[in-house]
Parts: structure tokens; C-alpha cells; sequence
């Protein structure tokens, strides 16, 4: 694990050389690789997200590196693209949280006080892009990685910010890390109804992308944190494996339905469960329209007569219109609709299959409910 000269500053090159060009651009305002790309780097796990903390002006770095940038003033931060990568940059700066959950209230400082505000020592850690590489490990973030633990920075972390409890499933679950005990007690005694709807959704999507998503839900649920439904976490893990694997691959957004499985609440997923279609037209008024996420679940609960929906019978297309229905007599109205769908109908049943026949069989059903009406 390189903490310093020759070696770190090879790792450091080899995983982002990009960062040349900003080292060049800073001239003499210090920065610094900060958080998830220093502990990744340390751990061997190559590139992660650049972040860079400037003591100085991000915005005017952001600018010296004649890039597109996106500004956020609140919290002093700039956005900017560098070989196809991109860059946060942020100005050097302390935090205050008027309530607990609250965003909190910054200002510019140090390099110090800039990484004693992060949620866990492991992501407090810093490398100077000038200079001789080295590490800065204030809070003992190096000796936590090599303990394969997480440690908070200090006791009120979790009250500041509570979305920092779903972070923390989220790198125990990646790295197999263990909350140290002192962490493993405020764990246990947050609370994440003190944050906003948006802020704890936002994480728990982050959570559900990871590839452990499912064992990041059951520590949560193991530290009284959320509420799985039924059978979420094993439903979580099964969602992930089904959507990682085609036919289903792509078919549903991974994250929004790992998330649903974990915590739910059941939907009408429940529905397609129990339902046993027996010839394809059923299947498909039962599927069509419905919402992917949920045909996902459906499926991965036991729905195995959505594969064949999934791969024949929601691609089975008439070769007529309305508008050959108009051009037979049939006016504007319901009647178009009921001929269509009896056409549609009879086709996925293998009782049709030519344009003949569906012109046929849709006419007779336009004319039969035009008579009826």
C-alpha cells in the first residue's frame, strides 16, 4: 500500500494522468486529490471520481483549465471535463449544520478543516498534486483501510448528516469493511427521518447500484435503520442478477429496481405474480403498459410467463391500421379500437397470420360493435 515518494506518485500518474493539466494550471494555489480516489488508489482498485479540493479559488482553476464548467456557489464548487473524465473541484472550506439533517453552511479553509469535515477517516485523506507526492492522513485513514474498518471522524457525524449511515452500507458492502464499535453504536442510534425525502432517495439509489446493493439494504435493516419489505433483501439480490443477464438486461432501470425490491412498498407486482395467463393475448393485456420496474419484480418473484412476453408476444405487430379500416368504411370512433385489438388478439393466439386475415377479422369486429352501438 504506497503512502509516499517514488511509489505513490507512479500510482498516482498511471491512475490519472489527466491531472498534469491541473497541477500545471494551479501555479501556486495548493491542491489536492481528496476522498475516494486516495483510498481506491491505496487500495489498488484503480480510478475512481476525481475530486480535488483547492485552497484558493475552484471556479478560477476550473477556468485557468479552459474547460466546460458547471458552478455550484453554495458550496463553492465547480464541475469541469478533462480527457473524457470528469473533475470536482471544490475550494477548501469548513461546515456548520444549523439542525441535525439540515445542508449544511460553508466557508472557506484549510486542507485540515476541509478533510475533518468528511463522513469516514478512509475519505479524509488527501495527496498534493505539487511537489513530491504524499499521503496526509490526519485521522488515521491509511491504519483503517489495513483494519478493514469504518470510522466516523467524530460523534455528532451521523446527526450532521444521517444520509452518511447509507454510505456507510454502501463502502461496508463494497469493500467488506466493519463499522468499528464506537461507529457500530451511532450507527444503531441515527436517525435518517431527520433528512430530507430527496436527500435519503438519492442515496438509496446510490446504494442500489452497487454490486452488493442487496447486502448494503440488510446492514441497514441489521442497524434499525430501514424497513425491508418482505423478503426484500433476498428480492434485491435476485432483481440485480436478473437485470445483469438477458433477456431482462436493460429492460428496467438496475437501480430504481434493486431499490424497489429491497424496500417496496408491493406494488401490483403482486398482481402479475398470481396471474396465469394461458394463451399470449392474456398475457399481454395483463403486461402491457405496466411499469418495467414492476414487470422486473414480477418476474423475479416467479412470473416466469413474462420471459415469453419479454421475448415474443409484446413485439407481435399488426400489419394493418386504422387508417385501412377508414379506407374500408369503418368511421372514426370506438369501433376502429375493438377491430384493432380483436385482430391483435387473434394473431398473438396463432389464430391469424396473414394481412388478409386481420383486415378480415378487425373489420368484422369494427362492423359488430358499430351494429351493437
Amino acid at each position: 500500500m504506497p503512502t509516499s515518494g517514488g511509489d505513490l506518485g507512479e500510482a498516482l500518474r498511471s491512475a490519472y494522468p489527466e491531472l498534469a493539466a491541473v497541477r500545471e494550471a494551479a501555479g501556486d494555489a495548493p491542491v489536492y486529490l481528496v476522498g475516494g480516489a486516495v483510498r481506491d488508489l491505496l487500495l489498488g482498485r484503480g480510478r475512481a471520481d476525481i475530486d480535488l479540493v483547492v485552497e484558493g479559488e475552484a471556479a478560477a482553476l476550473a477556468a485557468r483549465l479552459g474547460a466546460d464548467t458547471v458552478e455550484h456557489e453554495r458550496f463553492a464548487t465547480a464541475k469541469v471535463e478533462l480527457d473524457g473524465h470528469e473533475v470536482d473541484i471544490a475550494t477548501a472550506r469548513a461546515e456548520t449544520y444549523p439542525s441535525p439533517g439540515a445542508l449544511p453552511k460553508v466557508r472557506p479553509a484549510k486542507l485540515e478543516d476541509d478533510l475533518v469535515r468528511r463522513d469516514f477517516t478512509i475519505n479524509a485523506m488527501a495527496i498534493p498534486l505539487q511537489g513530491e507526492p504524499e499521503l496526509i492522513d490526519p485521522h488515521g485513514g491509511r491504519a483503517d483501510l489495513e483494519a478493514r474498518q469504518l470510522r466516523v471522524l467524530h460523534e455528532r457525524s451521523f446527526a450532521d448528516d444521517p444520509t452518511r449511515t447509507i454510505r456507510a452500507a454502501r463502502y461496508a458492502a463494497r469493500f467488506g469493511f466493519e463499522p468499528e464499535p464506537e461507529t457500530a453504536e451511532l450507527l444503531r442510534a441515527a436517525n435518517l427521518d431527520t433528512v430530507s425525502a430527496d436527500r435519503k432517495d438519492a442515496e438509496l439509489l446510490r446504494l442500489a447500484g452497487e454490486s452488493e446493493a442487496a447486502q448494503g439494504f440488510g446492514l441497514l435493516a441489521e442497524w434499525g435503520l430501514v424497513e425491508p419489505r418482505g423478503g426484500g433483501v433476498e428480492l434485491a439480490a435476485q432483481v440485480a442478477e436478473l437485470l445483469s443477464n438477458p433477456p431482462w438486461k436493460g429492460v428496467a432501470d438496475h437501480d430504481r429496481a434493486v431499490l424497489a425490491a429491497a424496500l417496496g412498498p408491493a406494488g401490483d407486482e403482486v398482481e402479475l405474480v398470481s396471474a396465469t395467463p394461458e394463451l399470449p393475448s392474456e398475457g399481454v393485456d395483463l403486461a402491457r403498459g405496466r411499469d418495467p420496474v414492476e414487470l422486473a419484480l414480477a418476474r423475479a418473484m416467479g412470473a416466469e410467463w413474462l420471459d415469453p412476453y419479454l421475448e415474443e408476444w409484446c413485439a407481435v405487430e399488426l400489419e394493418i391500421g386504422g387508417e385501412d379500416l377508414i379506407a374500408a368504411g369503418i368511421p372514426q370512433g370506438p369501433a376502429l379500437g375493438r377491430g384493432l385489438r380483436e385482430a391483435l388478439r387473434r394473431k398473438l393466439d396463432g389464430e391469424i397470420s396473414s394481412r388478409e386475415q386481420e383486415l378480415e377479422v378487425a373489420l368484422e369486429a369494427a362492423r359488430s360493435a358499430d351494429e351493437v352501438g
